[in-house]
């Protein structure tokens, strides 16, 4: 008896055995024949010993050994070469395919649909483990890939980290690009592998700019391009995904689809972060100009107004003025003329800042000569005599910008002098904690609460309605971050404020003690 060839049962069988490698196919092939052979010569040295029944049973193995290492093509052979074996060495008369009882008619059809089927049943469920393992590992590099898209980047980072990503988890791609709109058209944003060609290029984008999805194959050089629409939630895609090298399977394609999925809402989500970021900065520089027209406008407008007035009562011929009032009038010119010098320097520095030029000419310098630097730029606004200073030559020198701290020191003083009662005094004492020195400016005025110390020392606040511009603080809180320190507000000694700061020792000066 012949037993006619197997038919693949479906398509899907097909696809199934399709997805073996040609080696492993041969190699268990070989393996299954080998096991056939093998049993069938162990049996047949105690073939008296063993009945029909044993010898089928036996040769369920090479089945299952056929199937589980080269796929259900390998199981038929084995079934055939089984079915040869049990026939021509185990059922009389031996050596020969005819069969005389129908009871051994009966056994080898059992044996043949029974093997059939046990490889059938043992090929799907090897198809269903290997489904199942290539889900779980595809499912592993989705969520490698998409938990690296959760933290915040710029634009042209996470581009180029997809690339990079892609590369890294699909063996088969040799060059990953992400490709977006810019001022000329679609343009290369991101790469990884070898760079594009310009004829790779010219083939896979589109020349009309739609963002689509396509596959150019080329089968002479067997190059695969693929480009991957990013569609994004809002509006259509933001760009394109250009992968070249042949994909291992469909489900990688599928895989790298659901990839470019998580990428667009990446990438919409970092621009809708970059905009957001954009729209707040604008709304910040509008509230920072509104504040600085309101606030400036209104310290020139005040000393401009008494400058005006005392101008005019002198020149006013009708007016006789006593000398000592006339004086009095010039004491106020010159003071608010200093005041005004002082609100455009503060002007000034804040520009400076805000333009990022800000940097410290350091030399060592006396605290000492820092404060008489400080009074001189203040004039008749601060008196010297009341402002007790730390004695001289009893402080180490200091590596600063001298301009720089002056201006810190002039821009406390001037601050203190406002909001102290007359006739009190304004003290500077200075003391070495570390390889710092630790200033210190207290006044014996109404002092700050807790909750104020922070909000005084920012661009034009005014805590007191009292008109001021609020720079000078903030222009000394950037001075002294300028020199590595920080500036802060305590409580004074027994009452006031004291704004107290660091500045660095110019250690190895001779004239240091």
């Amino acid at each position: 008896m012949i037993l006619p060839a197997p038919r693949w049962t479906s398509a899907e069988d097909r696809v199934k055995e399709a997805l073996v490698p040609l080696g492993r196919r041969i190699a268990g092939t070989g393996a299954t024949l080998g096991t056939v052979a093998l049993l069938s010569i162990v049996m047949l040295a105690v073939r008296p010993d063993v009945t029909p029944a044993t010898a089928g049973l036996v040769l369920v193995i090479p089945v299952l050994v056929g199937v589980v290492t080269a796929g259900l093509a390998a199981g038929f052979v084995a079934v055939v070469a089984g079915f040869l074996a049990y026939d021509l060495l185990f059922v009389p008369p031996y050596y020969s395919l005819t069969v005389n009882r129908p009871l051994d008619w009966v056994a080898l059809a059992i044996y043949t649909t029974v093997m059939i089927v046990l490889a059938k049943v043992v090929s799907s469920m090897q198809h269903a483990r290997r489904a199942a393992q290539r889900r779980e590992s595809d499912a592993r590099r989705l969520f490698r890939l998409s938990d690296m898209l959760i933290e915040e980047r710029r634009l042209a980072d996470l581009c180029q980290l997809v690339a990079d990503s892609v590369l890294d988890a699909f063996g088969s791609a040799t060059t990953a690009a992400v490709v977006m709109p810019g001022d000329g058209g679609l343009e290369v944003v991101a790469s990884a592998g070898p760079p594009l060609q310009e004829a790779d290029l010219a083939a896979v984008l589109p020349a009309a700019g739609a963002l689509a999805a396509l596959r150019v194959d080329d089968p002479a050089s067997g190059t695969v391009l693929r480009s991957f629409a990013l569609r994004a939630a809002r509006g259509g895609p933001v760009g394109l995904l250009v992968v070249k090298g042949a994909l291992e399977s469909e489900a990688d394609q599928e895989l790298l689809g659901a990839f470019a999925n998580h990428v667009a809402m990446a990438i919409e989500r970092t621009q809708l972060r970059e905009q957001a970021m954009r729209a707040e900065l604008l709304e910040e520089v509008d509230r920072w100009r509104n504040a600085l027209v309101g606030s400036v406008s209104h310290d020139l407008r005040t000393p401009l107004s008494s400058v005006k007035a005392a101008v005019s009562d002198l020149r006013d011929p009708s007016v006789d003025l006593p000398a000592a009032q006339q004086d009095e009038l010039l004491e106020m010119i010159e003071a608010q003329t200093d005041h005004l010098s002082r609100l455009v320097t503060n002007l000034l520095d804040m520009s400076r800042i805000d333009a990022g030029v800000l940097k410290p000419r350091r030399q060592p310098i006396s605290i000492d000569d820092l404060v008489a630097e400080a009074l001189s730029s203040l004039g008749s606004a601060v008196r010297n005599e009341a402002v007790r200073r730390p004695r001289p030559g009893s402080l180490p020198l200091v590596d600063v910008d001298h301009v720089l701290v002056a201006q810190v020191l002039a821009n406390l003083l001037d601050n203190a002098s406002r909001h102290a009662p007359p006739g009190t005094s304004i003290e500077v004492d200075a003391q070495v904690r570390g390889d710092q020195l630790e200033v210190a400016v207290t006044d014996e005025g109404p002092g700050v609460s807790a909750v104020d110390r922070q909000r005084i020392l920012q661009m034009f606040d005014s805590r007191d309605g009292g008109g001021r511009a609020g720079l000078g603080l903030a222009i000394a809180k950037a001075f002294v971050e300028a020199h590595g320190g920080r500036l802060r507000v305590e409580d004074g000694r027994p009452r006031g404020a004291r704004f107290v700061f660091d500045l660095p020792l110019a250690y190895g000066n001779p004239e240091m003690t």
